[in-house]
């Protein structure tokens, strides 16, 4: 008897047009359409995945010079002040000092300026 095979293709065609939902025209109706928009979708959602992180340090390291330069300083040797005194904070933490908490971020800038000038 042959192996009719009419149930796994339905399956594997209702896998991709459910992941198709809500693209654009035959992006979402036509099988072969759906499959290449959603591979090249899970491609990209890879990629930026990767890029959110890059945006995100960009986005800290601009905060963390705007309030820097509020303090009088600059944001490199902010940060060359922090690694020569060995303090031992990340620029997430930084920026989230400098937008939530300007006093302690004030006190971080004077660590920094004692170690550099």
């Amino acid at each position: 008897m042959r192996v009719k095979r009419g149930v796994a293709a339905k399956r594997r065609h209702k896998k991709y047009l459910k992941m198709a939902k809500g693209f654009r025209g035959s992006g979402s109706t036509l099988y072969r359409t759906a499959r290449e928009r959603v591979e090249r979708s899970l491609c990209m959602a890879y990629v930026g995945r990767k890029l959110r992180k890059r945006d995100m340090r960009k986005l800290w390291i601009q905060r963390i010079n705007a309030a820097a330069r509020l303090n009088g300083m600059s944001y490199s040797r902010l940060i060359h002040g922090l690694s020569t005194a060995g303090v031992a904070l990340n620029r997430k933490v930084l920026a989230d000092l400098a937008v939530n908490d300007a006093p302690a971020f004030a006190k971080v800038v004077e660590i920094a300026k004692a170690q550099v000038s």
